[in-house]
């Protein structure tokens, strides 16, 4: 199957699940393209700048799937695993892989705080929680080269001010921002927040 058709089969799981479980709004169903799969899959614009040679990725707090089940459906080549504590999600994104038969995804239904002895390439995190919250989840599941990305909308500056400290402290910094807007008539200003060990 090409991308298109498994993306295309992908909403129609999603929005089948969606309608028992609410993984997403009512509202955001007609935006799911535009909202979320469009949003999750802008780590294209990191891998631009950074390289795509990346082999594992921790989705913390995947919820719904986003941005998890987008980018293993278009980077095969990374094995993603994503987070949740809440596991009527994690049963329902896991069974929308199986149906995709994506080899390359996994959910846990556990809180991230228990990952133990296990570092990631990359790790994600999208509406979540305060940018120092997830640092302090991420870092120690982190090696000198991973990558931390934070999907943030217009708060990214100030978060970023007010994680500084903690980012110092643990020797990691704010690398990059980098902006793109959604595909929608309103705008919708949002960032990738990238973080590394100094």
């Amino acid at each position: 199957m090409n991308n298109k058709i498994i993306f295309n089969k992908y909403k129609t799981l999603f929005l089948e699940k969606n309608s028992v479980l609410n993984l997403i709004s009512k509202n955001d169903e007609q935006y799911l393209e535009e909202k979320h799969i469009f949003d999750s899959l802008s780590i294209n614009l990191f891998f631009k700048k950074y390289g795509n040679d990346f082999k594992t990725l921790l989705d913390i707090g995947t919820g719904g799937g986003f941005p998890a089940l987008p980018i293993a459906i278009e980077y095969p080549q990374i094995k993603v695993t994503g987070i949740d504590s809440t596991t009527k999600k994690i049963n329902a994104i896991n069974e929308i892989a199986s149906n995709l038969e994506l080899k390359n995804f996994i959910g846990i239904a556990d809180r991230v705080e228990n990952l133990k002895n296990v570092k990631f390439d990359l790790i994600t995190s999208r509406a979540v929680a305060k940018l120092e919250q997830i640092a302090k989840y991420a870092l120690p599941l982190m090696t000198k080269s991973s990558f931390l990305i934070v999907y943030k909308s217009k708060t990214a500056q100030e978060e970023i001010k007010n994680a500084e400290n903690f980012l110092k402290k643990n020797k990691a910094k704010v690398i990059d921002v980098i902006e793109y807007k959604l595909p929608l008539e309103e705008t919708y200003e949002r960032n990738l927040v990238v973080i590394k060990y100094e």
